[in-house]
């Protein structure tokens, strides 16, 4: 019961159709690998779909009270950055000796190759959003209770991590919610996974809501 993360410093800046929350929080060691066995580290946004007083359940909102999740993996953005999504990027000890799309017999970066790398890499054949390279370090959800999370109709959001000298600083961008404005407050939730401490899926470190309303033109959580 020991907490892995004990604070998360949060501001947030918004103009007429968006809104951006900087997270920062301590983390000595930088998780940011996919595999078995690797926990990397993660963060993510949580507001009800509309703006009300009374927020839905903060755990993943109930049942036709949604809320919009938007969530950044270290690993998402070590790929961003750059890094291959190769064997030997991933695992640098393993040793490939022969990958049947690099066959003598099938033409470079001819169609005939890329449809048996396809064969290689199921993920991506089945569309699936979370495998191979990435052009995003976040991607939008949706949820109406514990159990119900699934992938937004579309990802508009934005978001860039980087290490600190005690940990990361994220930078989350959305949309405006739905009826947030100057007179209509609403409430934002928090949470952190941390992949020294094995944390994953409903493993993690979270808030409750927190209030938040607009002031001018900066929008301010009154806590944090």
């Amino acid at each position: 019961m020991k907490p892995s993360t004990k604070e998360v410093r949060v501001r947030a800046l918004a103009n007429s159709s968006q809104i951006a929350f900087r997270l920062e929080w301590a983390d000595g060691v930088a998780n940011d690998l996919p595999g078995a066995g690797r926990f990397p580290d993660g963060c993510a946004v949580q507001l009800p779909q509309k703006a009300d007083v009374n927020a839905p359940d903060p755990q993943m909102g109930q049942t036709g009270r949604p809320v919009e999740i938007t969530y950044w993996r270290a690993d998402w953005q070590a790929t961003v950055n750059g890094r291959d999504d190769s064997i030997q990027a991933l695992y640098p000890n393993a040793t490939v000796d022969h990958y049947p799309f690099e066959a003598r017999s099938l033409e470079k970066d001819s169609d005939a190759q890329r449809q048996m790398a396809r064969r290689y890499a199921p993920a991506d054949a089945v569309g699936n959003r979370r495998g191979g390279l990435r052009e995003s370090a976040v991607e939008d959800l949706v949820a109406e209770g514990p159990g119900t999370l699934s992938p937004a109709s579309a990802s508009t959001s934005r978001g860039r991590g980087m290490r600190t000298p005690t940990g990361w600083a994220v930078v989350i961008t959305r949309a405006m919610p739905d009826g947030l404005g100057p007179r209509a407050r609403s409430q934002v939730a928090f949470a952190v996974w941390e992949g020294s401490a094995h944390e994953s899926g409903s493993r993690k470190m979270r808030t409750g809501w927190v209030g938040l309303s607009l002031r001018g033109r900066e929008a301010v959580g009154s806590g944090q």
